[in-house]
This record gives structure tokens, sequence and C-alpha cells, in this order.
């Protein structure tokens, strides 16, 4: 088992900065994928950004290309999202999600932080 805490979620101008933060509970964070995903008003929720266990593998959406970064601190349990260059169409609300490295599907979420970018 392991739970997720977002945090740094906010209002933010267009092309501002922010960068979120997934910490993790439990004693076997190294061996999950992490991910980030999120969900706009009236749409479904997608995929943002995905990290290997080893982070050896990062996945990015063509829409947050060379603008958001993933990236996880095994020691301190703790996955990030750096969001640079950030749109009014990045507005959503953020999740971080977890999965078993050996399973496909991600079993355990965050309860989401709210991005809000102003134009």
């Amino acid at each position: 088992q392991v739970q997720l805490d977002e945090s740094g979620g906010g209002l933010v101008q267009a092309g501002g900065s922010l960068r979120l933060s997934c910490a993790a509970s439990g004693r076997t964070f190294s061996i999950y994928d992490m991910g980030w995903f999120r969900q706009a008003p009236g749409k479904e929720r997608d995929v943002v950004a995905t990290i290997s266990w080893s982070s050896s593998s990062t996945y990015y959406a063509d829409s947050v290309k060379g603008r958001f970064t993933i990236s996880r601190d095994n020691a301190k349990k703790t996955v990030y999202l750096q969001m640079n260059s950030l749109k009014p169409e990045d507005t959503a609300v953020y999740y971080c999600a977890a999965k078993n490295r050996r399973l496909r599907d991600y079993d355990y979420w965050g309860q989401g932080t709210q991005v809000t970018v102003s134009s």
C-alpha cells in the first residue's frame, strides 16, 4: 500500500512556473513507477508525464514536452513535476499516481491539486 499527497498547486499567470510535489508513504516507494495526470473540467483524465522506478525512463504528453519535467527522489519518497511556460490550457486538477513496476495499471492515486493558469 502507498498513500500519495500532492502539493504545490495554485494560481499563476501564463508564462509562469509551478512545481508540484507528491509525497508517498510506505516503505517500498522505489518499486513504484510514478505518474502525473490531469483532468480539466468536462474532460477525461489524461496522462501528463511518467517516470520509472529507477528514473531511467520518462514519458511526456506531446502537449507538455519541452515545458514540464518529471523527477523523483526515492530517498525522500517524493516525485516532482516542474512546470514552466504555463498556458491557460494547462489549467486542471493534477493527480499523482503510483503503480507497481511489474504491473500495467496505476493503482494508487492522490487527492489532486488544482493548477489554474490565467491569461
